[in-house]
C-alpha cells in the first residue's frame, strides 16, 4: 500500500461527479490509514473557502463538509497558487488548516517514495 497518496482535484461543481469521486477517494484513503496530500485547482479552488463544501450537492453522495474534515484529520488540503490568484483568494479567506502552495511543491510531493498520485 502507498505510503501517500496525493490527489489533484480540478472539478468542482462544474462536474459534480467527478469532484465528489476525488474527495471521496480521499476521505477513504485517510481512513485507511493512508497519508493523503488533497490539491484543490481550478474550479475545485472554491472549496478552500469556508461554506462553499455545503452549498455543493450530489445525490447519494457524501457530503462535502464531512469528507474535507475527514481529509483534514489525517492529511493535508493545498489549494494552489495561481488558482487562488486567479480567484483572488488568499491565505486569510481559505479554511483553517488549508495551505496554499505552487506547483514546486507539488511536484516534490509526487515525485517522493512511496507516494502514488491521482488527478480528477
Amino acid at each position: 500500500m502507498a505510503k501517500k497518496l496525493v490527489i489533484k482535484v480540478t472539478a468542482g461543481a462544474d462536474a459534480p461527479e467527478r469532484c465528489s469521486q476525488a474527495f471521496t477517494v480521499a476521505s477513504v484513503a485517510a481512513a485507511s490509514g493512508v497519508t493523503v496530500s488533497l490539491w484543490l485547482t481550478g474550479e475545485a479552488s472554491w472549496f478552500a473557502l469556508p461554506g462553499r463544501a455545503a452549498e455543493f450537492a450530489l445525490p447519494h453522495a457524501a457530503p462535502l463538509p464531512d469528507l474535507i474534515e475527514a481529509i483534514q484529520a489525517a492529511g493535508q488540503i493545498t489549494l494552489c497558487t495561481q488558482c487562488a490568484a486567479r480567484r483572488e483568494i488568499t491565505e486569510k479567506d481559505v479554511l483553517d488548516g488549508v495551505r496554499i502552495a505552487g506547483a514546486q511543491v507539488f511536484v516534490s510531493e509526487i515525485m517522493a517514495d512511496g507516494v502514488q498520485a491521482l488527478v480528477y
